[in-house]
């Protein structure tokens, strides 16, 4: 790595702080600047957009429209670095209006790159969390839950 691990993670926490920010001002133009300009980012409705300039302008509709007025929850549960400059993220978030709410429904991945210093998102995936269909799975197959929840 060409920073220590706490430097990379405080980078990277940094990073999706701004993210976060920049959604509770709705501010369209700031979210699109945590991203790379080639960045593919994949909601959970399965909307697949390519490139700063799509999710700036998808963003800015969503929060002049079905988001207006929410704000973004992120809590990380996971950060492995796959070389010195990209590393993979997983969290759990939501959007929310209000106070958060106390378990997010769903879950993020972000790969993300350390270009010119700065750590950006080069590509986003969130998944909706289905949690009755979860412990039903691992009800009947109990070996299928993860092995930090067992």
């Amino acid at each position: 790595m060409s920073g220590d691990d706490n430097t990379d993670r405080l980078g990277i926490l940094a990073l999706l702080a701004d993210m976060t920010d920049a959604w509770g001002r709705a501010d369209a133009d700031a979210y699109g600047a945590v991203f790379t300009e080639d960045a593919t980012y994949t909601s959970y409705l399965g909307t697949h957009y390519r490139g700063r300039a799509d999710i700036v302008a998808s963003h800015r509709a969503l929060f002049a429209g079905v988001l207006k007025g929410t704000r973004l929850a992120d809590e990380v549960l996971d950060i492995r670095h796959c070389g010195p400059d990209v590393a993979v993220v997983t969290s759990r978030g939501d959007t929310y209006k209000g106070s958060p709410k106390p378990a997010p429904a769903k879950v993020q991945t972000y790969t993300v790159v350390r270009r010119d210093g700065r750590w950006r998102i080069a590509a986003f995936q969130n998944t909706k969390r289905r949690k009755l269909m979860e412990r039903i799975t691992f009800w009947f197959t109990p070996a299928a839950r993860p092995t930090g929840q067992r």
